[in-house]
C-alpha cells in the first residue's frame, strides 16, 4: 500500500507541476492577448479616421470638380457671348 501511495503522490505531484506550468503559459497569453487586443482597437481608430479622412477629401474633391466645371461652363458661355458681340459690332459697322 505504502509503495500504491508513494507512486500516487509522485503522479500527484506531477500533475500539480503541470497545472502550474500551464496556469502559468496562461497567464502569459492572456497578458499577450491583452497588448494585442489594444494595439488591434487603436489601429482600427487610426483605421477608421482615416476612411473619413478619405471620405471628406473625396466629397471635397467632388466639390471642387463640380465649381470647376460649372465656371468652366460659365467662361465658355460668356466667351461665346463676346465672341457673337464682337461680330455683330462688325457687321453693324460694314
Amino acid at each position: 500500500m505504502k509503495l500504491r501511495r508513494a507512486e500516487l503522490q509522485t503522479q500527484i505531484e506531477a500533475q500539480e507541476e503541470e497545472k502550474n506550468n500551464l496556469q502559468r503559459e496562461i497567464e502569459k497569453m492572456s497578458h499577450k492577448l491583452t497588448r494585442l487586443n489594444d494595439s488591434l482597437a487603436k489601429r482600427v481608430a487610426v483605421r477608421n479616421e482615416y476612411d473619413r479622412t478619405i471620405a471628406d477629401t473625396e466629397t471635397a474633391y467632388m466639390k471642387i470638380l463640380e465649381s470647376s466645371q460649372l465656371l468652366l461652363n460659365m467662361i465658355k458661355r460668356e466667351a461665346t457671348n463676346l465672341v457673337k458681340a464682337s461680330m455683330d459690332k462688325q457687321q453693324f459697322r460694314q
